[in-house]
């Protein structure tokens, strides 16, 4: 890398400027495009993603960040992780069982998915078993030989490291795993030692699990796994990546034999300046600098990254050093220049993953003393604009926190006396978690209305028809407690913060969330304040279609603030009370309109947990904290539920009581209910509904499969606070497959129930 600064980016976004990726991927699922055509389109996309970079003046591009779906399971197919129920006769993967893995099919459950660190990003559960590894394909490889053949790019292969992918990993036990390690080495060696003769400069390893508290025995592992590259494949350049966070093994990891470390000094900075400090960095090797946020959408402070980058110049002289983003780019939309109709203050202070790229170069001309004082001045005028127009704190919103309470009145005990009597709700009650399908016609009808081609009468008579449909059929199915469908909402949290105040709204800036499901998160750039009811006229309209009980359904307040851009200038507990306090006069507002069964859900709650364990009780402390300044303000008869989903619950269980919500839905089914076993251990006393059926994939699950799940939750949690639910909503889903599986669903819960009621009486 010479003896200068020299740059580098980490991972480009998949998705495309206008979501092509998205459309070619469920083209190529609806059967509208055949396999070849679908491998043409996303190859011209791919390589679009790496001229553009190129063009960025970039040094070092990776390579084999690219993916069909998700870079953990292009990991596992290519070391031929396929589960059994999955398995082909062959040493080599089609893409029909890439995609079943996925997605599941009518006989094989998907794969388990989970969030991707403590970001808003879920990756496929690599399904270890028995399973003896072999090299199916060197993706990295291909990856590597189509930049050089087509674009003539150097490009710098990005794999993820073998200590990351088995800590990912489930299906063995923790004193297996230097096994599997030993069964993977040989692997890994083999795609770089090709890597290496391919005529590869550097390779990217990311090894994200040395940011988590890492136990000192596994630094035994980690060195395990580098001395076997460093003795098989000498002479390859290996660029051991960090990112989300601080190291914490410090000494051991930077004297590892790889000849570059990349640290985040976005996340991690006071960390990974204080190891710096302490212990200097080895002069035979690079440093990569993530000094350019990858996870969040505010411009660099160039003067200020200019100075955080003479200081690590100062406590590492001699390195080679390497200017790159904190993380991949994945997590934050392609481009702002597609964003004309934001406010021209607030779009100039934003920076999306071209401009990102932009950044690093800038910041590498500016350290080595060749700056564009032009492109300096201009960033420093966005920057002092936008502080001036925005971001000033006012003291009544801490006034209003402080007059809200914080805990409900009763213990859930005595409030469940009121909520029995006055919701007469039979054993085991059915519910779902809140959205039903947004077919094409919700869709286009929605972007009719957004256009100006529909009326807002004409739309409201659209959504209220759908409402009625749909509580006809919940009705009809049998589900005792019903939702309105969501069908007004694009988004759960996008909806509630085009209504409050301190939010802006991107047109184009979408980001993956899993496969071709993407979200468009709202930029948080003010202080959030309530403005006027945001749910009422929905809920108040379905309850008067049915004597069942309709919840009202809010996104929680760690949701929305872990869903979103949030801003940089306070902190996120401050943001998040912000929005707890405006939530709590909708819950006021949908209460005193009769609504009284309230779902305020906070899937994102879990996701959002610092990845140092000694942080987790602080930002429990205040989510917990904040869920309650939301929900604690109500009668004793008003039932507060709320949903999470997708993550393991098991080190959290003594936070989700003390949310003190009446009930709570979880997701299990995708899991194999695994998270079952965690309440084997542990009472919870409250309602709790474990989703009893995966919404992630299309397939509809047998009476039977339901039952089992049933039974199996029932053994350790009291039929008198259990209640029937889907994992998750069911927006994504089809009208067929939703009615089909909810209408199993009812049937097995009353098979269930007659076999509690005959077993108490």
């Amino acid at each position: 890398m010479g003896t200068t600064w020299t740059n580098s980016n980490l991972g480009y976004p998949r998705l495309g400027e206008n979501r092509e990726w998205k459309r070619a991927l469920e083209s190529f699922w609806a059967g509208r495009l055949d396999e070849s055509e679908f491998l043409k389109e996303v190859k011209e996309l791919r390589l679009s993603y790496l001229k553009k970079q190129q063009e960025s003046g970039l040094e070092l591009i990776p390579v084999g960040d690219f993916s069909l779906y998700d870079h953990i399971l292009d990991t596992a197919t290519m070391f031929g992780f396929i589960p059994e129920r999955f398995t082909e006769d062959s040493n080599t993967v089609s893409l029909t069982t890439y995609f079943n893995m996925a997605r599941g099919t009518a006989e094989a459950p998907a794969c388990e998915m989970t969030k991707w660190f403590n970001t808003n990003y879920h990756y496929i559960v690599p399904e270890i078993g028995e399973i003896t590894p072999v090299l199916t394909e060197n993706k990295p490889l291909n990856a590597y030989k189509e930049a050089k053949n087509e674009l003539n790019i150097d490009g710098k292969p990005v794999l993820t490291g073998p200590i990351t992918f088995l800590k990912l990993s489930k299906g063995y036990s923790q004193d297996e795993f230097e096994k599997k390690l030993d069964q993977l080495l040989p692997l890994y060696v083999e795609v770089l030692s090709e890597l290496k003769e391919a005529g590869a400069s550097w390779v990217q390893i990311d090894e994200p699990s040395l940011v988590a508290s890492l136990p000192k025995e596994d630094i035994h592992f980690v060195q395990k796994a580098y001395d076997t590259f460093a003795k098989e494949v000498p002479g390859l350049s290996v660029m051991l990546q960090t990112y989300f966070e601080a190291i914490d093994h410090y000494e051991e990891i930077v004297n590892l034999p790889v000849d570059g470390i990349g640290l985040d000094f976005v996340h991690g900075w006071e960390k990974n300046i204080a190891s710096l400090e302490k212990h200097g960095f080895p002069t035979t090797k690079t440093l990569g600098v993530g000094l350019v946020d990858g996870r969040n959408i505010w411009r660099a402070d160039l003067k200020e990254k200019e100075a955080a980058l003479q200081k690590i110049n100062q406590l590492a002289p001699e390195a080679n050093k390497v200017i790159q983003p904190s993380c991949s780019l994945l997590h934050v939309p392609v481009t702002k220049k597609h964003e004309t109709k934001l406010d021209s203050v607030l779009h100039d202070a934003l920076s999306f993953a071209d401009e990102k790229l932009t950044e690093i170069v800038t910041l590498s001309t500016m350290i080595n003393g060749q700056a564009d004082d032009k492109t300096v001045k201009e960033n420093q005028q966005a920057l002092q604009r936008f502080s001036e127009n925005y971001r000033k704190q006012s003291a009544d919103l801490t006034k209003q926190r402080e007059s809200l309470p914080s805990e409900r009145e009763l213990s859930f005990a005595e409030r469940k006396k009121y909520q029995d009597e006055k919701w007469n709700l039979p054993l085991l009650p059915t519910t779902t978690i809140g959205s039903f399908p947004q077919t094409k016609e919700v869709r286009v009808t929605r972007q009719q209305f957004r256009k100006g081609e529909k009326t807002a009468a004409e739309y409201q008579e659209f959504i209220q028809n759908k409402m009625k449909e749909w509580i006809d059929i919940q009705e009809d199915i049998g589900i005792d407690v019903l939702v309105h469908g969501e069908f007004e909402r694009n988004d759960m949290v996008e909806f509630f913060g085009e209504k409050l105040n301190g939010f802006a709204f991107t047109s184009n800036g979408w980001v993956q969330s899993y496969g071709s499901r993407c979200v468009k998160p709202p930029v948080i750039y003010d202080d959030v304040t309530f403005d006027k009811p945001m749910t009422v006229a929905e809920s108040q309209y379905a309850q008067s279609l049915t004597d069942k009980p309709v919840k009202g359904m809010l996104t929680g307040p760690v949701t929305i603030l872990n869903w979103s851009f949030e801003r940089d200038d306070i902190s996120r507990k401050e943001v998040s009370y912000q929005i707890a306090v405006a939530l709590s006069q909708e819950v006021q507002a949908l209460e005193e309109a009769g609504i009284e069964m309230i779902q305020v859900d906070e899937p994102a709650v879990r996701e959002g947990m610092p990845l140092k364990t000694e942080e987790w009780n602080d930002y429990l402390d205040w989510s917990v904290h904040a869920f309650r300044l939301a929900t604690s303000n109500v009668k004793h008869s008003t039932q507060i539920h709320t949903h999470m989903c997708y993550s393991e619950f098991q080190d959290m269980i003594e936070s989700i009581r003390a949310l003190d919500a009446d009930v709570i839905s979880i997701e299990t089914s995708r899991s194999h209910g695994e998270l079952i076993e965690s309440f084997e251990t542990a009472v919870y006393e409250k309602g709790i509904g474990l989703g009893v059926y995966d919404i992630h994939s299309p397939r509809v699950p047998s009476v039977e499969e339901m039952k089992e799940m049933m039974e199996r939750a029932l053994r350790v949690l009291p039929a008198s606070l259990f209640w029937i639910n889907p994992d998750c909503g069911l927006k994504t889903r089809n009208t067929p497959e939703t009615i089909d599986s909810l209408k199993n669903m009812v049937l097995a819960a009353k098979e269930i129930r007659k076999t509690q009621e005959t077993t108490t009486s």
